[in-house]
């Protein structure tokens, strides 16, 4: 082959593989979007702190879903069973729509990390989610809540909420969330810890059936969602 056909050929190769350069840092670039579940009377921006992680680790805005549920102003309204859900349930189905993966990553605080669990299950996609993570969850009920069907008078402690035997807590027992459960707990947590008891029937409330692994902090409830950004980042690698 002559010298001038032999640079021709090597200016070819070199045009093709900058046409593809862009396609194969996409490919390169692909990961799951993150869907973001805060907790009862709480809002997105309680996740700020993993938000700012997230994008500096190469998440972009859109791969970031963080739905806003629930009433804001009362507590004892907010259940796992109706107008809650919506917008979780939006939030999961259209961040699997577009994922380039075709796999999400999940992180719910407190009640948000069971009101994720119970959109999962109910839609049928925990084998779309490679990561599930339950921070500060009640995943086996609120003491504070009393045991079903006693002392639960309001609708976060009744039959969808978080009342120790709850239908709603005994319907998503030893279900999956994720191809990989991980809880975040502490054993000095203000919320989960009624008097000083984290568990229920020997078992930590915050621990997930069948997780993978658990992370253990002596924060308190809301600094197990704002302290742990890094760790949480970790989990989705």
């Amino acid at each position: 082959m002559s010298i001038k056909k032999c640079l021709i050929g090597k200016r070819l190769i070199g045009l093709l593989l900058l046409l593809l350069a862009p396609f194969v840092g996409l490919h390169a670039a692909c990961i799951d979007n993150v869907v973001l579940v805060h907790g009862n009377t709480g809002s997105p921006s309680d996740f700020q702190n993993t938000y700012d992680l997230l994008r500096q680790n190469g998440y972009s805005d859109a791969q970031i879903y963080a739905p806003s549920w629930g009433n804001p102003y009362c507590a004892a309204c907010n259940d796992h069973n109706g107008s809650e859900e919506t917008p979780v349930r939006d939030a999961i189905t259209s961040a699997i729509a577009s994922s380039c993966s075709g796999h999400i990553d999940v992180i719910g605080h407190s009640m948000g990390a069971t009101l994720a669990a119970r959109e999962i299950d109910k839609l049928g996609v925990a084998d779309k989610v490679d990561v599930f993570v339950g921070i500060a969850g009640a995943f086996h009920g609120l003491w504070s809540c009393g045991t079903y069907p006693f002392n639960v008078p309001t609708a976060t402690c009744g039959s969808s909420g978080l009342s120790v035997n709850s239908p709603f807590l005994n319907g998503i027992a030893g279900h999956r969330f994720g191809k990989r459960m991980v809880s975040i707990k502490s054993w000095i947590d203000e919320i989960n810890c009624y008097y000083g008891v984290c568990t229920v029937g020997g078992v930590h409330t915050s621990s997930i059936d069948g997780e993978d692994s658990s992370l253990t902090y002596p924060y308190g409830h809301y600094q197990l969602l704002w302290l742990t950004a890094g760790d949480q980042l970790n989990l989705l690698q």
